[in-house]
């Protein structure tokens, strides 16, 4: 594997694995974690034949932490920029949470520079309640929340937010590395791209998308709408996965995780609507 700085258009420096050879596949995480956490789908996709690639968004993991730029097309941004610097012209992306938001994103703006679409618990338009899309908690008591207990005590925030979302409580090993990973994530860029989370809809995107989607969801995942996610995948007519699980399906159910991102990844749905 290789692990490397890439700089894209706008000068920021993006952190990225890179291992394997064949047709690419970008992963994306989630809010403050880091490209670690796909280690185990990069291995299996990168010997599956396909080249595996994990950025760490930007203010994340190993990746340059300015203080503003983390707005939906700023990220999306730095997703394509990612490509560019690594001389891929398209790839299959895999985001996950807000990744997933992302890789929708870039499949609306630049499709021909996106195979297929795989949204890992995450409905890729909005985390919350919004005119055009009326499910999920409201924006501003959750958000108020958030950011003022990530300002108060980040760490015990920090800690809460990647336990909270598992179906059943972790393994404390487990917890520790997600929290470990997360601590990474300054506390600028975890209050912006928390707000980037919480307060972006693009339900526009749905209309006229042409890139193949697929949603991989749990569902008992209490930071995300099932019912949502099921509107989506009507709307748009792309295929949805659903495992008994919370917010981590790659590490909750990862065999039947894997089986379904291969199939996603080899076979994409077609977008029927």
């Amino acid at each position: 594997m290789t692990q490397q700085l890439v700089t894209t258009a706008s000068g920021t420096r993006i952190n990225v694995r890179d291992v394997g050879e064949g047709p690419p596949v970008l992963f994306i995480h989630g809010w403050s974690l880091s490209g670690e956490v796909w280690d185990r789908q990069l291995r299996i996709v990168a010997e599956a034949g396909h080249r595996a690639i994990a950025m760490d968004q930007r203010g994340h993991g190993g990746s340059d932490a300015p203080l503003s730029g983390y707005d939906i097309t700023d990220l999306t941004d730095d997703a394509i920029g990612v490509l560019d610097a690594l001389g891929i012209s398209s790839a299959v992306i895999v985001g996950w949470s807000l990744g997933g938001m992302v890789a929708l994103r870039a499949a609306h703006d630049q499709p021909d520079r996106v195979d297929a679409v795989v949204m890992v618990a995450s409905n890729g338009v909005a985390a919350s309640r919004t005119d055009a899309f009326p499910f999920g908690v409201p924006t501003d008591g959750p958000l108020e929340h958030i950011l003022a207990a990530e300002h108060d005590n980040r760490i015990l925030l920090r800690r809460k937010a990647v336990g909270d979302p598992f179906k059943k409580p972790p393994e404390p090993v487990l917890l520790d590395w997600l929290h470990r990973i997360s601590l990474q994530t300054s506390s600028w860029a975890g209050r912006a791209a928390m707000r980037t989370l919480m307060c972006t809809d693009q339900t526009h995107v749905l209309d006229g998308l042409s890139v193949p989607v697929t949603a991989l969801v749990g569902t008992a995942d209490p930071a995300l709408s099932l019912r949502g996610a099921r509107w989506v995948a009507d709307r748009v007519g792309s295929r949805l996965v659903e495992f008994d699980c919370g917010h981590y399906p790659m590490l909750e159910c990862a065999d039947d995780f894997d089986r379904a991102l291969l199939t996603a990844i080899t076979a994409p749905a077609a977008i029927t609507g």
